[in-house]
This record gives C-alpha cells, sequence and structure tokens, in this order.
C-alpha cells in the first residue's frame, strides 16, 4: 500500500468521495461511519459485489470512488491510507502496542462477529423477511419477477451462502449466538466507564465493531431487541459513533491497554485465531472447506477463505514491524490472553493476496471467499434453515 502524504481536507484533490454500497451493509456502514467522523464530503451510491467487480477487482462492498477517478476497495485498508493522508483526525494510535492491539481488535470484529451477523439476520424469520424486502427495495426493483418470488430468492441466497453454508447449524446456533451475546457483555462494561472504547474519542478499535452493531445487530430485529433490552449502553455508543465528528468530539485516547479489553483479547485468543489458523491450514491444504471445534461447537464444512489467511498474514506483518522493545512489551499481553501461540501456529500461510501491496487500490481478495459468478447460481437453490422453526 502506497502511503499518501498528509493533505488538507479543504484543499484535496480525491473530494468529494462516493462511497458505493448497500446502506445496510455490514462494511458499507464501518466505512461510511470513518468518513463521516472524518467530516469529508461525500455521497453513497447503492451497488452490490457484482458491480464493484469491475472498478475495483474483487466483488464485495464498499468501493470508494476518489474525485480523481481511482477506486479503493476493502474498509481496513482504506481506514488506514485515511488515516495517514489525514493524520489531525488519526483514529489509530500512535503507541505501537495499541495500535497492534487495535488493529487486532478491529479484525476480530470484522472477522468473527460476521457470521453471528449473518445469523440473526437471515436465520430468523422476523429478520429475513424484513431485511430481504429492503434488498429488494434498494437493489432488485429491476428485476422482471414478483416481488415475493425475488424476496424468497435472496432468503434462500444468504442462508445458503453465509449461514446454513457456513456453518451455522444446531450443533453451533448456540456458540454463534453467545459471540453476540459476549461481544454486548463485553462492550457494555466498558461503555459503562468511558464513551469509547479506547478513551474520550473514536478509534480504529471503535469502527471495527461498529460495523456489525450499527448496519446489522442495531438494526436487524431480533439482534436489535436483544441489544436495546440487554445492552443499552451499546445501544447508545452505536448512535454516539454515527454522530461523531472530528471538529466536536475531542478528547484523548488512553495511553495503555486498558484492563476492560481482557475478556476480548481472551475470546481472540480461544476462538477467533485458531479459527484463522484451520483456515489457514485448509487454504494450504487446497481444501474448499474445512470442520473446526471452536469452545467446544463442531463447526463443519466451513468455506475456506483466502482473504482471512491474508488476514492473519497481517497481522504477523503488523507485529514483525514493531521494534524490539515494544515487541517485548506486547508478547506478555498477548501470552496472557491465549494470543501468542495460535498468533504465529501456521507455518507460511502463504495466501498470494496482494504481494506488490497495492490494496486498497487493487484488490486482493474477498472476504466471503465467494466468486461473483458463483454466487449469482445461489439464488436458485432451496432455503433451508439452520434450526427447525427458525
Amino acid at each position: 500500500m502506497t502511503a499518501p502524504s498528509a493533505v488538507d481536507p479543504q484543499s484535496d484533490p480525491i473530494l468529494p468521495l462516493t462511497l458505493h454500497g448497500p446502506e445496510v451493509s455490514y462494511f458499507t456502514g464501518k466505512l461510511e461511519a470513518i468518513i463521516r467522523y472524518l467530516e469529508l464530503p461525500y455521497r453513497r451510491v447503492a451497488g452490490g459485489p457484482v458491480e464493484m467487480a469491475g472498478p475495483t477487482g474483487v466483488a464485495q462492498v464498499p468501493g470508494l470512488e476518489l474525485a480523481d477517478g481511482r477506486w479503493l476497495t476493502d474498509s481496513t485498508p482504506i481506514i488506514a491510507w485515511l488515516d495517514e493522508r489525514y493524520p489531525d483526525a488519526a483514529v489509530i494510535p500512535r503507541d505501537p502496542v495499541l495500535s497492534f492491539l487495535s488493529r487486532l481488535l478491529e479484525d476480530y470484529a470484522d472477522e468473527w462477529l460476521w457470521r453471528p451477523a449473518m445469523h440473526y439476520r437471515w436465520d430468523y424469520v422476523e429478520g429475513a423477511e424484513h431485511m430481504s424486502r429492503v434488498l429488494i427495495d434498494e437493489a432488485g426493483r429491476h428485476i422482471p419477477l414478483p416481488g415475493f418470488v425475488k424476496r424468497h430468492l435472496i432468503r434462500t441466497r444468504q442462508r445458503t451462502l453465509f449461514t446454513k453454508g457456513d456453518g451455522v447449524s444446531a450443533a453451533t446456533w448456540d456458540h454463534v449466538e453467545r459471540i453476540y451475546l459476549d461481544s454486548l457483555a463485553q462492550l457494555g462494561a466498558i461503555f459503562a466507564k468511558r464513551p469509547y472504547l479506547l478513551g474520550d474519542r473514536p478509534s480504529l478499535a471503535d469502527f471495527g465493531f461498529f460495523g456489525p452493531m450499527f448496519r446489522h445487530f442495531a438494526m436487524d430485529p431480533p439482534s436489535a431487541r436483544i441489544m436495546r433490552e440487554t445492552a443499552p449502553a451499546v445501544f447508545e455508543w452505536v448512535a454516539r459513533m454515527w454522530n461523531a465528528r472530528r471538529s466536536r468530539t475531542g478528547g484523548d485516547l488512553l495511553g495503555e491497554v486498558p484492563d476492560d479489553w481482557g475478556p476480548i483479547l481472551d475470546a481472540i485468543g480461544s476462538a477467533y485465531l485458531p479459527y484463522l489458523c484451520a483456515n489457514a491450514e485448509a487454504w494450504k491444504t487446497g481444501q474448499s472447506r474445512f470442520d473446526v471445534d471452536i469452545e467446544g461447537a463442531p463447526y463443519r464444512q466451513i468455506r475456506t477463505a483466502r482473504y482471512r489467511v491474508w488476514c492473519l498474514e497481517e497481522l504477523r506483518r503488523h507485529f514483525d514491524a514493531l521494534d524490539a522493545p515494544d515487541r517485548d512489551r506486547l508478547r506478555p499481553l498477548l501470552e496472557a490472553h491465549g494470543c501468542w501461540e495460535p498468533l504465529w501456529r501456521v507455518k507460511e500461510p502463504a495466501s498470494g493476496v496482494d504481494p506488490e501491496r497495492r490494496v486498497p487500490f487493487a484488490g486482493g481478495a474477498s472476504m466471503t471467499g465467494v466468486a461473483s459468478s458463483a454466487a449469482k447460481k445461489f439464488y436458485w437453490r432451496p432455503a433451508v434453515s439452520g434450526r427447525r422453526g427458525a
């Protein structure tokens, strides 16, 4: 990734921005929040993964179009690029240890909360009927089929790809939901003490958790009801994040790792990093799907995601880039929370994603691991829920 030079937003030739992605999208909402926080002029245009494949090189949303005609993809490297371009509004902590741990929390929120986010949206009838109507109204009006048929097809596709087709079953249902419920408890304990995860203003870790918490958990009827009733402080934080602006959301970030991040780091060590390792081993051996037990839950036939191999590589790259004293500060903390061994368990993951480090200006790999051509075919498969009665 080519680092930009610091630029004054008042005279920046890349502005205004055009954000391409559905209004209900996990990662579109995350990137839109950072653009709003930076107070950059922009507009959002509805667009799906297939439309993004041409200009960005990868079938995923969002895509960010600059005023000079260039396109960017993948919210995490886009945020890093914007952070360097506008350092006066930086959201990535400048302390090296806090920077690494913020990236670790963001990666966890991006990739591990994905499955429960999709589960609550599509495996419950109330959520699936609501969201299928929203998606068809926004992006499917042109399809020459009756509305009820289009809604059925989108529910079928999403369940086939992202819930039943990605490890959600009667055997894992409770574990998938526990990921969400534990996240609410962990975040709620933090927001009882301060307004954001790392102090008095948003940081990268906040924007990472904001993606699933905003567009999915706080809006989809089943999960939103749980958040309102059991974690109102998290519900309040979601609104606070959407309303945050660099010009009025002042304050400092903490200078050290807060103790209340401990439960999140424990979950990363016991669940997320072991999942990344199993995925990376499956990728190395050429498996398109793999089995893995996570915290006693038997996930079967999970889709192998090349992108998540790259996620593991990126975490290791950021650690290796630290100076020796900072690595010495960080390692005991990772060990204490069970994160150190799984971070290095897989020898040479070799994702092959972005070897020239051109992201976000070139597509690396789809987070979902599904090619756009294959995804289209799933519209025609029968819908099956992961649990009877869902």
